[in-house]
């Protein structure tokens, strides 16, 4: 039993599968950034991408099953060749799709189609700001990226993001410690972006840095690994566990290969039945109630106020 599970036991809490709401879909690891906080690993050098047959089989599940919610990411999701044969293929089945995107894409001259496109198909985005000030951001995700967002904000809001269509941020903290209360982020980050930029959105989602990849190396290269582990787990909040994404959200990886979360994935803790599943080897039905995969870097989800894709899962810790 892993420190994650001695917690759950102690304050008498299981943690399993409910019904499905959302497939997430991890297209693979290139992107066009290499930020520091990234669970992923992600870079413009990595070579793991989604192939044709996996993508038509994924997209298969998707007609058979018509999850709620299809949420594509990365990665740059949309560097993939498949991601626009997703996202129709998905709205088609009326499925709320989801674009995690990381704003500077919109901004090489081979994607400038993207806002007009993601409208057209009213996709949900969700795109990462790791703050309102130039200097924070570029020094979690590179010089000049802070620019480039700004003006991919722009050009979202010209198309209707953040007023008519779903425009969500996404805030992670800079170095070990947990984000503030999301509300009241979310009013700064409003008024900070309304008045020097003229820029509108939708909500903010304030997301722990999970221990996994570059932010773990990052974290042992600093000395901090022990400090921040600590902080996670007395942090624990037993009040987050019911609405950990993982008990609604599968995440599928770039080979078909299936997870309970996208940290997991980055993991290798692949849902297995015997043997390690792909995705069309499994209904909704199959999942439910299913015991969630656990380890150490649960404590991020679980802490304070709750982290998940979409945001905090309280008010207040």
């Amino acid at each position: 039993m892993n420190a994650f599970d001695e917690k759950l036991a102690a304050h008498r809490l299981t943690l399993t599968r409910g019904t499905l709401r959302t497939l997430q879909i991890n297209v693979g690891r290139k992107c066009n950034q290499a930020c520091r906080h990234c669970h992923v690993d992600a870079g413009p050098w990595r070579p793991e991408m989604m192939n044709s047959k996996v993508a038509h089989r994924v997209g298969e599940w998707i007609r058979t099953h018509r999850p709620e919610v299809v949420d594509i990411t990365g990665g740059a999701p949309e560097l993939s060749e498949h991601f626009r044969y997703f996202v129709e293929t998905a709205r088609d089945c009326g499925c709320h799709v989801i674009d995690r995107n990381n704003l500077t894409i919109i901004e090489t001259p081979a994607f400038g189609w993207l806002p007009e496109y993601l409208a057209a198909h009213q996709v949900e985005v969700v795109a990462s700001l790791p703050c309102y000030l130039e200097e924070n951001v570029n020094a979690q995700r590179g010089d000049g990226v802070f620019e480039k967002s700004i003006k991919a904000l722009k050009n979202l809001n010209a198309v209707g993001y953040g007023e008519a269509l779903p425009l969500n941020l996404v805030y992670n903290p800079i170095g070990p410690k947990l984000p503030p209360p999301q509300a009241e982020l979310e009013a700064d980050y409003k008024r900070e972006l309304r008045e020097r930029y003229g820029i509108e959105f939708t909500g903010l989602f304030t997301i722990t840095n999970q221990p996994i990849a570059r932010f773990a190396e990052d974290l042992r290269s600093h000395g901090k690994w022990d400090e921040y582990l600590e902080l996670l787990a007395n942090s624990f909040n037993p009040a987050t566990v019911a609405g950990l994404m993982c008990r609604t959200t599968l995440s599928v990886g770039w080979r078909g290969e299936i997870y309970d979360c996208d940290f997991n994935q980055m993991l290798n803790l692949q849902l297995k039945d015997g043997q390690p599943l792909l995705l069309w080897q499994i209904t909704p039905a199959d999942l439910e109630d299913r015991p969630i995969a656990t380890g150490t870097h649960c404590f991020a989800c679980a802490a304070g106020c709750g982290s998940s894709c979409t945001g905090a899962l309280q008010a207040s810790a």
